[in-house]
Order: C-alpha cells, then sequence, then structure tokens
C-alpha cells in the first residue's frame, strides 16, 4: 500500500484489520523483522515550503532526501545533522526519503557539534494507529509548552505514527572545509588526541578513528569548517596542541574532503564484508578497552570515541549477551545495525523507561499495528 494523500493514509490506518509493517524508501530495515502489511510513504512526496531566508523547509515524509539536498545545495545550505546513508552497510537499495531519517533519528559525524537530527526538527504531521491526524510544533524553533510530540516522534521508528510531513531548521554550508589527517596511532593514542581537539576553542566538526583507512593503516581524522582563514588558523594551532601525536596533514579540497567524511558516516569500512554490525554509545575514555575486550572485531570510532562502529564476523565469539554485559559495567548500551534480525536489535532499557515507553504506545496505537514488535528489547543471548 502506498497511499498518496495524507487523507488517505488515514484511511488504510482505521481500516486495517492486522498489523501494519510502515517503510520510507526501504532503505533501513533495522529492528525485527514484521509480517503485517507493507504501508510506504514513498507516495507522499514533495517540498512543500523553502524559505532560505528563514533557514526553514518543510517537506512531505516521502520526499527522497537527494532532492531535498539538491534543493539545500542550489542556496548554499544542507541538513546540519550529516544523515547518513544505510544502503551500503546493510546491502539494500531504494531511495533514502526524509521522514525515515527523521523517524530514525538519523544522525552523522557532525552530532557532535551541531546536534542530532531530532534538535533540527521544527514541525511535525503524522497519523496514529487510530487514524487520526495529528499536527504538532510549527516552522520556528520556540519553546514547547505540553507535550513536545516533535522530539518525541523522531527516533519512534513508526511505532507511534506515521509521519507525513517535516518541517526542519536549515543551515548555511561553510565556505570551506579542512581535514587533519595523521596514520599509525593506537586507538587508545587516538581517542586521547580527539578528545583533546575536542576540548579545545578550535571547533571541530568531525572526530573520527579508523582501525583500517583506504590504505589499510589506521588513520585519525580531525574536521574544521568555515572561512578559508578560519580553516587554516585553527588546523595551525591544533597542530601545536597535538604535537605529540606526529605530524598531521590537511586537506582542504572539496571533493577530498567530502569523501573523507562519507567514508566515516556511511561506514564504508565495513560494506561488503560478513559478520554483524554493532552501533556502540560509551563514554569516549572507554572505548578503547571496550574494543579491545572484544578479540577478533574491527572498530571505527565516531564523535571523539563516544560511538563505536564495530564489526564481528562469524566465529569472534561477540554475542549480544557478552557485548551488552560487556557495556552494562561501563554505562554504555548497543544496537545491532546489521545481523540476524529474529533477535532484538535496541538494547533493554530501565523498568521506569520501558514502562513509560510502553504507556506512550498505549495512547497513540491501542491496537499495536504499527511495526509491532520491531522495537523490542531485552534480548541478551
Amino acid at each position: 500500500m502506498t497511499p498518496k494523500t495524507e487523507a488517505e493514509l488515514a484511511e488504510i490506518i482505521t481500516g486495517a484489520e492486522g498489523p501494519l509493517r510502515i517503510e520510507g524508501g526501504g532503505t533501513r530495515p533495522l529492528g525485527r523483522a514484521s509480517n503485517g502489511a507493507r504501508l510506504s510513504t514513498s507516495g507522499l512526496t514533495g517540498i512543500e515550503l523553502y524559505e532560505p531566508g528563514a533557514l526553514t523547509l518543510v517537506a512531505k515524509s516521502g520526499t527522497p532526501l537527494a532532492e531535498i539536498e539538491a534543493a539545500l545545495e542550489a542556496e548554499g545550505q544542507r541538513l546540519a545533522f550529516e544523515p547518513m546513508d544505510h544502503r551500503g552497510l546493510l546491502g539494500t537499495s531504494g531511495t533514502p526519503t526524509i521522514g525515515g531519517v527523521v523517524a530514525a533519528n538519523v544522525s552523522g559525524p557532525r552530532r557532535i557539534q551541531a546536534g542530532a537530527c531530532r534538535d533540527f526538527l521544527l514541525g511535525v504531521r503524522f497519523v496514529d494507529g487510530q487514524g487520526r491526524i495529528v499536527k504538532n510544533g510549527g516552522r520556528v524553533m520556540k519553546n514547547v509548552t505540553g507535550y513536545d510530540l516533535v522530539k518525541l516522534m523522531a527516533g519512534s521508528y513508526g511505532t507511534l505514527g506515521v509521519l507525513t510531513e517535516v518541517a526542519l531548521k536549515v543551515l548555511p554550508r561553510p565556505r570551506s572545509t579542512g581535514v587533519m589527517r595523521v596514520e599509525g596511532l593506537s586507538d587508545t593514542q587516538a581517542i586521547t588526541a580527539l578528545s583533546r581537539a575536542l576540548g579545545s576553542p578550535y571547533e571541530v566538526t568531525g572526530a573520527a578513528h579508523l582501525q583500517r583507512g583506504l590504505d589499510g593503516a589506521p588513520v585519525t581524522m580531525i574536521r574544521l569548517e568555515g572561512f578559508e582563514n578560519s580553516v587554516a588558523y585553527r588546523a595551525g594551532e591544533l597542530q601545536s596542541l597535538l604535537a605529540e601525536f606526529g605530524s598531521f596533514t590537511l586537506e582542504t579540497d572539496p571533493e577530498k574532503t567530502e569523501a573523507d567524511w562519507h567514508y566515516v558516516r556511511d561506514v564504508a569500512p565495513f560494506h561488503g564484508r560478513d559478520g554483524d554490525v554493532w552501533r556502540i554509545s560509551v563514554k569516549p575514555t572507554d572505548a578503547a578497552e571496550i574494543v579491545a575486550d572484544l578479540a577478533g572485531t574491527e572498530a571505527l570510532y565516531d564523535w571523539g570515541g563516544g560511538l563505536i562502529w564495530l564489526l564481528a564476523p562469524e566465529g569472534s565469539g561477540v554475542s549480544a549477551g557478552k557485548l551488552r554485559a560487556t557495556l552494562a559495567e561501563k554505562g554504555g548500551h548497543a544496537m545491532l545495525i546489521r545481523g540476524d534480525r529474529s533477535r532484538a536489535t535496541f538494547p533493554p532499557l530501565p523498568a521506569p523507561v520501558a514502562d513509560l515507553q510502553e504507556g506512550l504506545r498505549q495512547k497513540f496505537d491501542p491496537r499495536q499495528i504499527l511495526n509491532p514488535g520491531l522495537m523490542a528489547q531485552g534480548e541478551t543471548a
């Protein structure tokens, strides 16, 4: 089912007699697989409002992400939260949509500086599990009273309602980008260097360490954005600050710097390789130790070490139970991005949070027909 209007979508949900599997472009099949009837938002397309001067864009949920990025590019603007393209990692095809990005709160390397997708979400329209059309938020940033459904919908994976329209704040593109690179650092050294860079006043917008770079050697990367003279000055200051870690090179060619961060953003080192892929959130100071305890794996560290992408090949012995037990001691959590979808993708929640989440689902989808079971938690085997 691919409705073309919000009213048609509401009619389908109202008349549904069984579970529905909500999809956007079909590029991000995360969570426990559902046998529900497929309901796609890809027919709800089009940019409804774009005011570059007001840094505001409103689009229907099924609008291709590429269409939105092209419109912003023409005005020298961008989505600052840098959404990831999952197709290479998950081996999927299809077309990423803006509704899918919002529903999964997809946020890339720039999150450490600019914030997440939900931080740029101004307003939403959606159809809940009872077929009611709901509108919340607006087209400007403002303080919120009452229920902030805008933030609630970001990261709800279609389990509370089916998005039909999103309003987003956008930002100008920088005049220049510089990427500082150094090879050969250990994980511990790299995270120490990245933490120092992020703690500096030099406005780092990307901080990553790859155990295996393009040439096979470990590479540590720091991104700076802004006016050309500012980028050059800050790179020089950071080189002095990080001198003990080696001599960093600075790349400013636009195509090369963009390729560097797409490589990180889309977790390109793990494309086409066998094994489970985990997305792990931890304190940066614990990251290297956690990976070292998981022998036989390979890691890509983003967000200065706060985000670990972990490739666990078959035979590595890394089970959900082992990984989550390790993280529980450190206060971190893990999400299974690629692997056996019969297992619970999402980490266990504290009982009060789980109760709150279930209460919200009962309010918005009392029949439990929207992506039922997709966000199942608690599996540790």
